[in-house]
């Protein structure tokens, strides 16, 4: 006889429903608006700051901004915009309008008319969560004759924290020219949200670049003040886009030197394009609206696509450069090699959801389109020995694109050969939900073994690799496709490749690269990560591709097994034990370690490390591809050297 159910002991009652006010929401749940507790949402508070003043440029009143990393951990953001408005706030007298700004969700002057025309903080949210998430934030105003100042900080009140509490009332502590304006906001993260506080200034530098390249004029200085990380510098580009895509393209081989582009305003909005073709084979296409990275593209993204396609194939046919038997042009063979950016600004911008990634206003399509293709086209016909190398690149696109045709379809029936249509070597798991299954990519045939031991068969697939994959930076499709690693890679994930990749008919829905945790195992987590992100971009962009972090050393301490994840992690052990004389084992690969250790260290989901490769800045990831990549042996040295202070992982 079964026993009766026991009656749930809590009760639930409107004494339960807890309403969280103020700030504490983002408190309480900060990846809702940083996206994460890590180093992307630690530098996301950054961005949040430095896109107001962004905001302020693109309004025309701002031309300079400084970002400064201070030595006690905190980060300094100044402007000489307009400053935040300080009088009293229209629905509540007591308050400033700036410390409403500061300590009010959803609060700021990009809602109505007037204050901004176009603005990419649109949610009003930005400020405020920097303020909720920061030990302390001090506010500087330079307004209409005078300078204030408040500061604002958590306050503990029993067990209860309430996040960015003024500490006094807006004042007014000098009496300044009435030409100058601006506002400065210093924050220091609270290191009882972040994982880690540490500002990385090539991070930084990175975003800050890309920001002056899209507001031409506008100065942004970056100063690190802190010890041993000392670093000035200054992006500032009266080219804009143009001088954009010299800088993206620097690092590869140019088809032609000329750089086309054209500014235009309509009914809909401003647009700014600009466009060079390499001797590569991938495509370039980086796509902003309100100087926010939409890279998920959108709309203005669909409007230029077209647009090149029916200008090649239209120029193609008149100028006599291809036959008549010849077939249109595709999208891809138009854009094979293509380094382009398409910047829109726009009033009313239709984001999906506040990661802004994608732009869906529908006129913005069609005024792109229209306008690319008259002075696309104007372009070709006024550089016609640059458009001849354009079509001829296409042409052989073209033809490659052909030949990868027949490659695909030769996998797929070798593929079909053998049992259930999958490479011999994959382990497969038992389970057939994608939600719950995981594909490791392990480097060799003895780390393969190890894997297979350790896994959980019922969610856990092994596909072992032999040696390096094929480098598809330097590489054509078809190419690409010969390459039996590359087959077993493309089978295995079973949801294509290339322009034909479908990301809803992924098999797992993680893929964890499994390599050493030494120089040769970080080439081949390099030369990996480059295959996703050039062949399988939909993957990586939906956050499914992940990175194991097994350990270089074991040691033991006090009886107990310690992995050591590299060498910092080693030299801080032994500082933390002085009086213990730590003997370490290396790891010299996977295929040393036993089932036993591996599970422990990079398999199971209990104790694994894993690092999820996220495309935050496409262009950023795209220009370190092809830096570390790519032919120019000058320009991956400049990279390494320039991060090598800084850097734990250079393959992520």
């Amino acid at each position: 006889m079964a026993a009766p159910k026991k009656k749930p002991t809590s009760e639930y009652d409107a004494s339960h429903i807890t309403v969280l006010e103020g700030l504490d929401p983002v408190r309480k749940r900060p990846g809702m608006y940083i996206g994460s507790t890590g180093s992307q949402g630690l530098h996301h508070l950054i961005w949040e700051v430095v896109d107001n003043s962004i905001d302020e440029a693109m309004a025309g009143h701002c031309d300079r901004i400084d970002v400064t990393l201070l030595d006690g951990g905190g980060c300094r953001v100044t402007d000489n915009g307009r400053g935040i408005p300080v009088g009293p706030f229209p629905g509540d007298k007591k308050k400033s309008a700036a410390e409403v700004v500061l300590t009010t969700l959803h609060a700021g002057g990009k809602f109505g008319d007037g204050g901004y025309k176009v603005s990419g903080g649109l949610h009003g949210v930005g400020i405020s969560v920097v303020n909720a998430l920061s030990s302390r934030l001090d506010l500087h105003i330079e307004r209409d004759g005078g300078a204030y100042e408040m500061s604002f900080a958590p306050v503990t009140t029993g067990n209860k924290i309430a996040s960015g509490v003024a500490q006094g009332k807006l004042k007014k502590v000098a009496s300044i020219p009435k030409t100058r304006s601006g506002t400065t906001i210093t924050f220091w993260p609270d290191e009882r949200v972040f994982d880690d506080v540490n500002f990385k200034s090539q991070t930084i530098c990175e975003r800050l670049q890309i920001m002056a390249f899209l507001n031409k004029g506008l100065a942004i200085g970056f100063h690190d003040e802190r010890k041993d990380h000392k670093r000035e510098e200054t992006f500032s580009y009266d080219g804009g886009l143009v001088d954009f895509v010299a800088h993206l393209n620097a690092s590869k081989t140019p088809l032609f030197n000329t750089i086309g582009s054209f500014s235009t305003s309509t009914e809909d909005g401003e647009i700014d394009v600009a466009w060079q073709w390499n001797s590569g084979y991938h495509e370039g296409l980086h796509t902003f609206a309100n100087g926010i990275s939409t890279t998920e593209g959108g709309m203005h993204a669909e409007g230029f696509k077209r647009a090149l396609t029916t200008a090649a194939n239209k120029y193609a046919r008149q100028s006599g450069l291809m036959k008549e038997k010849d077939s249109n042009f595709f999208g891809e063979d138009v854009r094979e090699g293509m380094c382009a950016v398409v910047s829109v600004r726009l009033s009313e911008p239709q984001f999906e959801g506040q990661t802004k990634t994608k732009l869906g206003n529908a006129t913005m399509r069609s005024a792109v389109e229209k306008a690319t293709s008259d002075y696309f086209l104007a372009w070709l016909e006024h550089n016609p020995a640059d458009a001849k190398l354009f079509i001829n690149k296409a042409l052989g696109a073209s033809k490659a694109r052909k030949a990868a045709k027949q490659a695909r379809e030769l996998t797929r029936r070798k593929s079909s050969l053998d049992s259930g249509g999958l490479p011999g070597k994959l382990a497969d798991c038992s389970s057939r939900k994608p939600d719950e299954c995981e594909l490791f990519i392990v480097e060799g045939n003895s780390a393969g073994g190890s894997a297979k031991d350790a896994r959980n068969p019922k969610t856990q697939a092994i596909l072992p690799l032999r040696g390096k994959i094929l480098n598809v930076e330097r590489a054509t499709l078809d190419k690409i496709l010969k390459n039996l690693e590359i087959q077993a890679l493309v089978t295995s994930i079973g949801a294509g490749i290339g322009s034909e990749f479908e990301v809803e008919k992924l098999r797992y829905k993680k893929i964890i690269i499994l390599a050493d945790a030494d120089v040769d195992g970080g080439h081949i987590r390099t030369l990996l990560i480059t295959f996703f992100f050039r062949q399988m971009f939909p993957l990586v962009e939906a956050g499914c591709l992940y990175v194991a972090q097994p350990p270089l050393y074991s040691t033991e301490i006090k009886g107990e097994k310690v992995y050591v994840a590299d060498e910092a992690q080693r030299q801080n052990l032994i500082q933390q034990n002085p009086r213990t004389q730590l003997r370490f084992v290396r790891f010299k690969g996977l295929g040393e370690m036993d089932a036993k250790e591996l599970a422990e260290t990079a398999v199971s989901p209990a104790t694994r490390r894993l690092i999820q490769i996220n495309i935050d800045q496409a262009a950023i990831c795209d220009d370190v591809l092809s830096r570390l990549m790519g032919d120019d042996a000058e320009a991956r040295r400049d990279f390494i050297q320039a991060n090598a202070k800084e850097v734990e992982n250079i393959d992520i």
